[in-house]
């Protein structure tokens, strides 16, 4: 990679560092911590676990069931999203979907329809940090425009 190439990149990862999407997911990471690890770790070092890379996702098994650290990413970045939404809009918003990981209920007996909601539950992250960004502000802008819209008709 070129100088050129490389400054763009780190630059494209700062402006992503810099939105309030994931500022929110920064803080929401960092107030689930308890033990000061991550007291020295830079929000970029944070926020590695939600970067895998078309490489990395090939890897990953995609049958069986979720992998904890897959659904931890699934639900801080659909949690942030809410706080990010009650940020910007001012609703009282909670979570609508909390993902657990799941064991069969018997020796070796599957559970029906495990998996079949979000098959990619196990390669749940993002190839940048802009990508992120992005993904999870326009879960926001979309929320909130329809939050105004119903509140527009309501009126």
């Amino acid at each position: 990679m070129s100088d050129a190439a490389v400054s763009a990149a780190v630059s494209e990862d700062e402006a992503a560092l810099g939105t309030p999407f994931v500022k929110c997911l920064v803080r929401l990471i960092r107030a689930q911590e308890f033990y000061c690890l991550w007291e020295g770790k830079s929000d970029a070092a944070l926020l590695a676990d939600f970067i895998v890379t078309r490489k990395q996702r090939r890897v990953i098994p995609g049958m069986g069931y979720p992998d904890p650290q897959a659904l931890w990413r699934l639900d801080m970045f659909y949690t942030a999203a809410g706080l990010a939404i009650a940020e910007r809009y001012r609703p009282v918003t909670s979570p609508i979907l909390e993902a657990k990981p799941l064991r069969p209920l018997g020796a070796g007996l599957p559970v029906p329809g495990v998996g079949s909601f979000f098959p990619e539950v196990h390669r749940f992250g993002f190839e940048t940090l802009r990508q992120l960004a992005e993904a999870g502000t326009k879960l926001v802008d979309d929320a909130t425009a329809d939050a105004k819209a119903s509140d527009v008709a309501m009126a």
